[in-house]
């Protein structure tokens, strides 16, 4: 008796990647959605000195309000990227910006410097929400190459945030205060949520959808833990990060108590080091098209090392001059380490791209998480605690993506 061929069945189609004023308006729509984190950080970093004399409070105490919203966007992330894979990539981002709305005007009215911690978690927990959901739905549309240029161009629109960041946190100072600060971004997140309901597209169609519930969800993190390569790239990325958030904790005090300068000299330099992160990321997305992404992440940690290490020797002597040349240098060199670094890490797994997606962002920001309270911890009144925490930094992450990281030849 003949047999019945077997149907075929074709897997389910990607959504398409949009092109024209569409692809334009969605890479200024993600890059909001990621600028959400750097938003949250750095706009309120110039009014430390101010918070820690309102607050009665010291400086370490300040800096775990920044410590406290690192862990809860590392939660947010953890949470939301496999509930992006089973419920899709829209609702979840309208979620988390909506919270992160109600969150800011609560951080506006905290009392004590141990209550505004605890909002913050909070805050950072929303923010996280769609800081993965944007990771996500570029791994949804591109891969390889394309990916590590996509993540490129949103380094553009992600360096804005930190370059402007702090200079409206000095202005929005000088007229309100600092809760006025956490106003200035409710606005922001309002924006943000109106142009999300408006433009951004559903990547993840339901048939492509995680349907098996929390036991394939842990299964999917299971499979992503035990992937050498992709944990690797993961603690490749976290360990940049603490270097740069040991800077973000640190440099208001060391620059301005430290050194003297004024908020607003601050705030300048510290948008020139976003310049250069965003310069660079450029230059990367140019040189993918003659290099593969692995060999331009291990040249940008390198330089990453040894500009830690030049501030190292600035903050041992006391030199302003080498401080501020080796955290420009040092800000630049992560402009090609953050978009290939994530772009290899995502593109083992694209089958859960929410799920990888969390479990890079959330690593992430529990190791840098823990940057910032070591630099508090490290002693007032001294450079030298922010540079050896990001000169750690930098040579541990070197020393990881050289080996965890490394793919082996067949």
């Amino acid at each position: 008796m003949p047999q019945t061929a077997a149907p075929i069945v074709r897997p389910p189609e990607r959504v398409a990647a949009p092109t024209g004023r569409a692809a334009v308006g969605l890479l200024l729509l993600l890059g909001a959605l990621t600028a959400i984190g750097p938003l949250s950080l750095d706009t309120y970093l110039p009014a430390f000195p101010e918070m820690a004399r309102d607050l009665d409070a010291s400086q370490a105490q300040i800096q775990l309000s920044l410590t406290t919203c690192l862990v809860g966007m590392a939660l947010g992330q953890i949470v939301t990227g496999p509930l992006s894979d089973r419920w899709g990539r829209r609702l979840p981002v309208l979620v988390g910006v909506g919270a992160f709305v109600v969150m800011s005007l609560v951080c506006a009215l905290a009392p004590s410097a141990e209550t505004l911690a605890a909002f913050r978690f909070a805050q950072g927990f929303a923010g996280g929400m769609g800081t993965v959901v944007a990771r996500a739905v570029v791994r949804d549309l591109y891969s390889g190459r394309a990916a590590a240029k996509y993540f490129s161009r949103l380094v553009l629109i992600f360096g804005i945030a930190p370059m402007a960041a702090p200079a409206l946190g000095s202005l929005v100072l000088g007229f309100g205060g600092w809760r006025t600060i956490f106003l200035a971004l409710a606005l922001a997140g309002v924006l943000i949520a109106a142009a999300v309901a408006w433009r951004l597209p559903e990547t993840l169609p339901a048939e492509r959808r995680n349907t098996g519930g929390l036991p394939a969800t842990a299964a999917a993190g299971r499979a992503l833990l035990a992937d050498r390569v992709f944990l690797g790239y993961a603690l490749t990325q976290g360990l940049a990060f603490a270097g740069l958030f040991a800077y973000l904790s640190g440099s208001s005090f060391v620059l301005q108590d430290v050194f003297g300068l004024s908020a607003g000299a601050f705030s300048l330099i510290f948008g020139l080091n976003a310049l250069a992160f965003v310069a660079v990321g450029q230059l990367n997305a140019r040189l993918l098209d003659r290099f593969d992404p692995r060999p331009l992440l291990i040249c940008g940690l390198s330089l990453g090392l040894l500009s830690a290490l030049v501030l190292l020797v600035g903050a041992l002597l006391g030199a302003l001059p080498l401080v501020v040349v080796a955290l420009f240098l040092f800000l630049g060199s992560l402009g090609t380490v953050m978009p290939n670094g994530t772009a290899l890490a995502l593109e083992r797994h694209s089958a859960h791209a929410g799920t990888a997606a969390a479990l890079l962002g959330g690593l992430q920001a529990v190791i840098a998480a823990g940057a910032a309270p070591l630099v508090g911890l490290g002693g007032e009144g001294s450079a030298v605690p922010m540079a050896v925490m990001v000169s750690g930094a930098a040579a541990a992450s070197l020393l990881v993506v050289l080996t965890l990281a490394r793919t082996r030849r067949r």
